[in-house]
């Protein structure tokens, strides 16, 4: 007589090249909140490979085999704190709860000093899982909410002070009328995303993508975005004084009635940008590109 197990037909994971083979009881029983019990609850078609039937997911292969074993066994062998961290990452990503915990107590990571926030990481991580979600006025204050999944949620109104966005999605995400100073969005996606009226005072955006991001009277004096992409944005009397944009991609950006006193534009591209009534008597433009930009009524 067949186990269930033996009854059910396999499940063929094709994780980054690698190919696994698994069970829908083993992906979706031991974690079901997870995305993986969640892709292979039965309520989603999948695309599978028409020859294999495999399903493809784009993540690192090598360390999948240790989410099948804790999968399987609630159990992962003893590791490295690098390989830790790396399989931490793969645990988020997949949204393991149990198993995030069980490498963090392993780890003996102190959490974070959040005492001001009203959720954790934990919280954030279960609430991603539904299809809208907001934390419209909620605070997350000093939270590390780095390499999360956030594209198109709601923070507008949010307390989020020295909170950590780095590396994270962040694609359409509303964040009108923040209150983020010191906050770090270092290699963000933050694509699309709108800050009208936010203060993000003296936060880290080094390396974000800000494309056709909407940043119209927010508060950004003193923050860095060295290298940034700002292409298309919309920074309309935004105040930028003493901003360091070193190196930042400005191109077909509008920063019509921009505060730029004391702002590092050196080397940045804005060509094309809009930089009408905009007063450039202190604004470092050592090495800035700017064919084609629009200086009506600029002073300089």
């Amino acid at each position: 007589m067949q186990s269930p197990e033996a009854s059910s037909p396999p499940v063929l994971l094709n994780i980054g090249g690698k190919k696994y083979a698994t069970t829908v009881e083993t992906l979706t029983q031991r974690e079901p909140d997870s995305m993986l019990a969640a892709m292979f609850s039965g309520r989603h078609m999948l695309p599978h490979h028409p020859t294999t039937g495999t399903v493809f997911v784009d993540r690192d292969g090598k360390h999948f085999r240790h989410v099948l074993n804790w999968l399987r066994d609630g159990a992962i062998p003893v590791m490295s704190e690098s390989e830790y961290q790396q399989l931490l990452r793969e645990a988020e990503y997949y949204q393991l709860l149990g198993l995030a915990d069980y490498i963090n107590e392993r780890l003996g990571w102190k959490k974070v000093d959040s005492s001001e926030a009203e959720l954790t990481r934990k919280d954030v991580i279960k609430c991603i899982q539904a299809q809208k979600v907001r934390f419209r006025g909620v605070n997350l204050s000093g939270l590390d909410l780095s390499k999360l999944d956030l594209s198109e949620v709601d923070f507008s109104y949010a307390c989020i002070k020295n909170t950590d966005f780095s590396f994270a999605n962040l694609y359409k995400a509303k964040f009108g009328q923040v209150e983020a100073s010191s906050s770090s969005f270092q290699n963000a996606n933050l694509r699309e995303c709108e800050f009208i009226g936010a203060n993000l005072e003296e936060s880290i955006l080094d390396g974000a993508n800000l494309r056709s991001a909407n940043l119209q009277d927010a508060c950004l004096t003193r923050c860095s975005f060295i290298e940034t992409d700002l292409h298309s944005a919309h920074l309309q009397t935004a105040n930028l004084t003493a901003a360091n944009l070193r190196g930042a991609n400005l191109e077909a950006a509008n920063l019509k009635g921009a505060k730029l006193s004391g702002t590092n534009l050196q080397g940045a591209n804005l060509q094309r940008a809009y930089l009408r009534e905009v007063d450039l008597r202190d604004t470092q433009l050592t090495g800035a590109k700017l064919g084609g930009a629009n200086l009506l009524g600029a002073i300089r």
